[in-house]
């Protein structure tokens, strides 16, 4: 985020308190600004505001370059090697999940999202509640006012995706160690009555943002657009299986709301939708700067034979997700696939998402193959060769270096949430609402039908089960390692399927100069317990209550 990285020099974490008490061992900390000042001087305030885009580094291997903003992002890890899109290569604290291991004293790297969304949730509610103090412009005021009610839901909605019903804290500001004497602190409410509350605090949020932001300064904040597009994606959550707690109705006015704006559009190109920032497409994305980066993605998930780290490998059972040119799935016998060739005639989307044995690369071609090739197990530095046969395309710049990338990559933008999005959400809940019409139809033909795609249109006469199957599945290759498979499969209660299957990958040989490809297994002891729909909380955060915070049912 461009302007909050520049800015968070300035102003660290939350307000720090400075002592009154003075004598000769009394210095002014040059590293934070106390509460007098923050509210003293609007620059800082909103200086303050900016800063709680971000969070605070709370494990090993997160937010390189800058401090981590929401959800995981470009990490080492990713969140798609949580799910069936990837495993992380050596491992990183994601086989525990995969492995279904997962438990309150050892969460892996989904043990964070606790403590730094009610860290977050204060900091916002310290500056929702001080305000009115600070001497600004209204116009500003409610813009600031706007973006930490946008904040405060996003936390929620994180918080709500992965745990269910939480501890709804108000306006509440409490400082370490109050809030352990009353057990009503530690209640949580109903899922319902949290979807309510977040659903409520866009509503707020929206009604003071800009619908743009229109000067650079601005860039990567969020709109009005931003606050209602998360409304629709938690509008959707809501009336999914699991949570069950809304309509699809609502769910598809939510984005249909957003569709009204007209301010949104699906750029053509769809390779560079993730690599060029401020494009129409992106709703709310995070932004970077050379000396405030992420982690450098093409060393972190490159080939070995680039003498890049392999990261997020791709699994076949991701591959296996697109369909041929023609706009048949892989199973049909009349699609064209060829068993001996499976990697030609595909979806182009699967040639902008994922390397494979023969893929053009950096002006070569990747070659997984044993014996010989240099990007498997007998290319160089092998413990950094692909367990599954594929590496990351998705995001990656090849105009950025592979070896010493420090100064240089690491710039892409993080797209929290664009159009396509919007478009899947409306689609899919306007058909579980009404079934396929024609608004359906279109919504996600716009999707297939860009001009870099150009994926053939759904056939007619679609049931609504038979849509709700191509919607499924054209989330699962458009949406690809954005962080929605891990939530989508679990709010529609087919994770007990889905991560119970084998983490698979490609074994590719040529022998005699016949290649052949033959699945394998990457990760061995993939499971999903039924407990598994919503995260244990870290057990040190129910010492920390006292234990008197309600575990996770399961756990």
């Amino acid at each position: 985020m461009k302007t909050r990285n520049i800015i968070y020099s300035l102003v660290i974490g939350a307000v720090t308190f400075t002592s009154c008490k003075k004598n000769y061992l009394d210095v002014v900390p040059t590293d934070r600004v106390n509460d007098v000042a923050v509210l003293s001087d609007s620059s800082l305030f909103q200086a303050y505001v900016i800063n709680r885009y971000m969070g605070v580094k709370l494990q090993d291997k997160e937010a390189e370059g800058t401090p981590p903003g929401f959800g995981r992002g470009f990490e080492y890890a990713m969140w798609s090697s949580l799910t069936d899109e990837s495993i992380y290569n050596n491992d990183d604290n994601t086989w525990v999940i995969q492995q279904g291991a997962l438990a309150p004293e050892n969460t892996g790297i989904a043990g964070t999202l606790w403590g730094r969304s009610y860290r977050s949730i204060r900091e916002c509610n310290y500056a929702l509640t001080n305000i009115m103090q600070v001497n600004m412009s209204e116009l500003l005021r409610n813009r600031l006012r706007g973006e930490l009610h946008f904040i405060r839901a996003f936390r929620y909605h994180d918080l709500i995706r992965n745990y269910g019903g939480v501890v709804l804290m108000g306006d509440k500001v409490y400082n370490l160690g109050e809030n352990l004497t009353d057990p009503a602190n530690f209640v949580k409410s109903s899922l319902a009555d949290c979807m309510k509350y977040a659903v409520a605090e866009l509503d707020s949020a929206a009604q003071y943002l800009p619908d743009a932001n229109d000067d650079s300064w601005l860039a990567g904040r969020a709109t009005k657009g931003a606050a209602l597009a998360l409304k629709a994606r938690l509008l959707l959550y809501a009336a999914s299986p699991l949570y069950n707690v809304g309509t699809w109705a609502d769910a598809a006015a939510a984005a249909k709301a957003v569709m009204d704006m007209g301010k949104y559009s699906l750029v053509s190109d769809y390779t560079s939708l993730f690599i060029n920032p401020n494009q129409t497409e992106a709703i709310f994305e995070r932004l970077y700067v050379t000396g405030t980066r992420h982690v450098c993605l093409e060393i972190a998930n490159g080939p070995n034979g680039y003498d890049a780290w392999a990261g997020n490998t791709p699994l076949q059972n991701m591959v296996d997700a697109y369909e041929m040119n023609n706009g048949k799935p892989i199973t049909d016998p009349t699609s064209g696939y060829d068993a001996a060739n499976p990697y030609v005639g595909r979806d182009k989307r699967f040639y902008a998402t994922i390397l494979y044995n023969g893929a053009r690369y950096r002006g070569d071609t990747i070659k997984v193959y044993t014996p010989g090739g240099k990007d498997g197990g007998d290319g160089p530095s092998n413990w950094n060769a692909t367990k599954t046969g594929y590496y990351l395309r998705k995001f990656m710049n090849d105009a950025f270096p592979i070896i010493s990338p420090w100064d240089v990559a690491g710039l892409q933008p993080w797209i929290y949430m664009r159009y396509a999005e919007v478009l899947l959400n409306y689609a899919e809940a306007q058909n579980e609402a009404v079934g396929p019409d024609a608004s359906v139809y279109a919504a996600i033909n716009q999707i297939r039908q860009r001009s870099s795609v150009n994926q053939p249109a759904l056939v007619a006469g679609l049931t609504q089960a038979e849509m709700r199957d191509a919607i499924r599945r054209e989330r699962q290759v458009e949406l690809a390692f954005e962080e929605h498979r891990f939530y989508d499969v679990r709010r529609w209660k087919i994770a007990t399927q889905t991560e119970n299957q084998p983490a698979y990958g490609m074994d590719v040989k040529i022998v005699n100069g016949v290649t052949t490809y033959t699945r394998k297994i990457a990760l061995k002891d993939r499971k999903f317990e039924e407990k598994n729909y919503w995260l244990p909380i870290p057990r040190s955060e129910i010492l920390a209550s006292n234990n008197q915070l309600e575990q996770t049912t399961g756990y």
